[in-house]
């Protein structure tokens, strides 16, 4: 029997926009990148009203790990009164959160310059794709 041994790669870059923090992120999202990018959003989480957008669009594939740090992203974001929004214009990725019954959990927007640009939704966190 043939053991396969596959490194799931995650990179990441980080930028600050008018004092929103853009974390632009590209391949996987899973149980071997979850933890330290868990340790990064956690960091970026950890002051009062943290404002943060997570950038994506190039991320080719989640897992029920990932899932679990964007929820634990949002959940640290919305305790210290702050925001957090996704990008991505990934049917695949919005169908996910559909069946993980996490749809309306994050705010979702298909561009950049509109997560940058919205306006928080009063009374509630999540938002259409724009």
């Amino acid at each position: 029997m043939t053991e396969i041994h596959t490194t799931a790669t995650l990179r990441s870059s980080e930028r600050v926009i008018a004092g929103t923090t853009v974390v632009a992120l590209s391949g996987e999202i899973d149980l071997l990148t979850a933890q330290p990018l868990s340790a990064r959003l956690d960091m970026l989480t950890v002051g009062p009203s943290p404002d943060l957008v997570l950038d994506l669009r190039t991320v080719s594939f989640i897992d029920c790990a990932g899932l679990g740090v964007l929820c634990r992203a949002q959940n640290r974001t919305a305790a210290r009164g702050g925001r957090l929004r996704l990008v991505t214009g990934r049917t695949g990725f919005l169908r996910i959160l559909r069946h993980a019954q996490l749809g309306g959990v994050f705010e979702i927007h298909t561009r950049l310059s509109n997560a940058l640009a919205a306006r928080p939704e009063s009374g509630d966190a999540s938002a259409t794709a724009g």
